[in-house]
């Protein structure tokens, strides 16, 4: 089993290779791929140490899977030459979520669409993973017809350049910037650029992947999405609206039997998910589960998850898990 890390030397690319090592995923060959700048670069996996190289060079190579995690250009670039070459991609960037022929996925929700044709697979977004997860098994009980999502995003998902940035901030030194304004002691309330409709893509992206991996086009889906000064995780406030009425209590044993959700909801003991806790686990945690009083069948909670774990990096390693499990690579 040959695996190539394409954008090995990045910030989802170094989690993806601890991922790999933690859950001894089976690899007989690694290849660490990065840009022409980082070639001959060495990172150690496992106690090894190994020589990064260029697509080009991974592409001769023929790895069963190769895992991506360079950015949307390089993959629409790259990722079809890998596919013809016989390798199954999975892609961590945006660039093939919403091609009609290329599969979104969250293996607990809908790995069971995967085949042996899938020669490129999409990893969602980071902040539809954890919201999904927790979404999928009441939407099969409840039907959802309407979410509102506020997010307060963790400086990670903008890269290496914002948690410098930040650094920079709380040191009081002048540096390079990530964002147009500070972002310590501060709330930036856009997350990627603004489309026409005034919409930032991070808030599209919870709509349009919401309803691919739902396969419910008629959920509507509206999202604020917020850059706060965190390193652990991405948490969302969620406001979901269903067909049918609930019980408080079966939504929690709901989400308590659900894998990869754990539930954190306790105001009696101040029990309740941050990304202070979720910082470097693979689980999605929920809290704050109480009914909207303001309008029928209609329910609260706050969502938190590490974003460059299961938002990313353990997302995308599930999904190779599962193709390897059934045969499909």
């Amino acid at each position: 089993m040959k695996v190539a890390v394409v954008g090995a030397t990045g910030m989802v690319g170094e989690v993806m290779l601890q991922v790999l090592a933690e859950r001894n995923f089976p690899i007989t060959e690694l290849i660490p791929v990065a840009s022409e700048k980082s070639v001959g670069k060495e990172i150690e996996f496992k106690g090894k140490k190994y020589s990064v190289v260029g697509l080009e060079t991974a592409v001769s190579m023929k790895p069963e899977i190769a895992l991506f995690s360079a950015g949307g250009e390089t993959s629409l670039a790259w990722a079809p030459k890998f596919a013809k070459a016989g390798t199954t991609v999975i892609d961590n960037s945006s660039a093939w979520r919403m091609h009609a022929d290329k599969k979104l996925i969250v293996p607990e929700i809908n790995a069971s669409e995967l085949t042996k044709e899938d020669k490129i697979i999409a990893n969602p977004n980071c902040s539809t993973i954890q919201m999904v997860l927790a979404l999928a098994p009441l939407h099969k009980k409840y039907n959802i017809k309407r979410i509102i999502v506020s997010t307060y995003q963790s400086i990670t998902g903008t890269g290496v350049k914002a948690v410098q940035q930040l650094e920079n901030e709380y040191a009081g030194t002048k540096g390079e910037m990530a964002y147009k304004y500070q972002i310590h002691r501060n709330a930036i309330p856009q997350c990627d650029v603004f489309e026409d409709n005034g919409y930032t893509k991070e808030e599209m992206k919870l709509v349009r992947e919401t309803q691919k991996i739902l396969s419910d086009k008629t959920i509507a889906v509206t999202a604020t999405a917020v850059r706060v000064p965190i390193v652990g995780g991405h948490s969302e406030a969620v406001n979901v609206e269903f067909s049918t009425d609930f019980d408080v209590n079966d939504v929690r044993k709901i989400l308590h039997e659900t894998p990869g959700i754990v539930v954190q909801d306790n105001t009696d003991t101040f029990t309740y998910p941050m990304p202070l806790y979720a910082h470097g686990k693979d689980d999605v945690f929920v809290g704050r589960i109480r009914r909207d009083e303001s309008q029928p069948n209609t329910l609260n909670m706050w969502i938190v998850a590490d974003n460059l774990r299961k938002g990313a990096a353990t997302n995308t390693i599930q999904i190779a898990e599962y193709l390897v499990a059934n045969g499909l690579v």
